[in-house]
């Protein structure tokens, strides 16, 4: 089960909407074959790891790891519980539950039914936690929320600025913590900032030190104030924008209205959770970060403290609890909290 988990983890911002699963395939101890879910619309683990088995008729001798049920159901492949039954293989060692309401039991039953050993819930832990982000997605319909920010080693985001100010960012953090950013990027379906960091910052927020997917790109901008020919709004890149405004004709991005009356953040994590997108990482500024954190609505923070200082500025979010992780990297130390580990 190890195995399926490392093999699982190669596929990081390739499965998008889909699990994360690796597979392998076990002839009298001996690893015979393995594969794991490697895009988004391809085939599934079991999928490759049975098609990786050199001689076939051992498969009706063998066990299959899987770290997450087998479907049961069409989609843009066939189920992976029926090839396991036409195979003929007689044991099968799922990792965790499906969470997924077309799935959720039916892969293990349809194959216990088929006169299967299977044996469930080996490493439940590590399995959830690889796909902490389908899971949060389809317990608690919506996205999984990573919050993520630098700060000064005396806790300020930003210095203050005045009109004189140049447009751009106020490094923080160095070149190896901007590639790492863009890794982080490519690992998720979203982002989103507030209208005051694109204000400042006229980020691009896409890949660019990083091989991989650019995340779909969103912000809050409630009266459309924004400059059109900033990066995220004059047409260069897509971009959605939340505001309060509507009928939005002739502009260069997507407008979606929100009732700014009430409390957006439950708006919007509907509207992305009925767009399928299962992650977002938040990279807004103190106000977005904060409002987000009052309403323990995140499930994981990742903080980079720099080594230099401010003075004065504006006074960085703060998470009342003891980081899971923190590693020094280059300009840096990076601090990761959970709100709920998985």
């Amino acid at each position: 089960m190890t195995r399926c988990l490392e093999l699982a983890a190669k596929a990081v911002g390739n499965t998008r909407s889909n699990p994360m699963v690796g597979s392998v395939v076990v002839h009298r101890d001996v690893i015979i074959g393995e594969g794991y879910h490697q895009k988004f619309g391809e085939n599934h683990a079991e999928v490759n790891a049975i098609q990786s088995v050199k001689d076939k008729d051992l498969l009706k001798e063998s066990t299959i790891y899987v770290n997450l049920e087998p479907c049961s159901h069409y989609g843009k492949t066939p189920p992976c519980s029926d090839l396991i039954i036409a195979m003929g293989i007689p044991r099968v060692v799922v990792g965790t539950m499906d969470p997924n309401s077309v799935v959720a039991g039916r892969g293990i039953e349809r194959m216990e039914q088929a006169g299967i050993q299977v044996k469930i819930v080996v490493l439940d832990n590590e399995c959830r936690f690889l796909n902490r982000r389908f899971f949060t997605f389809h317990e608690k319909k919506r996205p999984y929320i990573i919050l993520k920010w630098a700060q000064s080693y005396d806790g300020f985001i930003d210095v203050i600025r005045d009109k004189e100010t140049p447009l751009g960012p106020h490094w923080i953090s160095g070149p190896y913590e901007r590639m790492l950013v863009h890794k982080w990027r490519s690992e998720e379906m979203a982002i989103l900032v507030g209208t005051n960091t694109v204000n400042k910052d006229n980020p691009s927020l896409n890949v660019r030190d990083w091989a991989g997917l650019s995340p779909e790109r969103f912000l809050i901008d409630r009266t459309l104030r924004l400059d059109k020919r900033l990066k995220l709004l004059n047409g260069s890149l897509p971009s959605t924008v939340f505001t309060e405004k509507e009928n939005n004709t002739g502009l260069d991005y997507k407008t979606v209205q929100l009732n700014f009356n009430k409390d957006i953040w439950p708006q919007i994590m509907d509207y992305l959770y009925r767009k399928d997108i299962v992650s977002i990482l938040i990279e807004g500024g103190a106000k977005t970060i904060n409002s987000l954190l009052n309403l323990g609505l995140w499930d994981e923070a990742r903080v980079f403290t720099g080594r230099k200082k401010f003075g004065e500025g504006i006074p960085a979010p703060v998470i009342k609890s003891t980081p899971s992780k923190m590693e020094n990297l280059w300009k840096t130390e990076l601090s990761i909290y959970f709100m709920n580990r998985l």
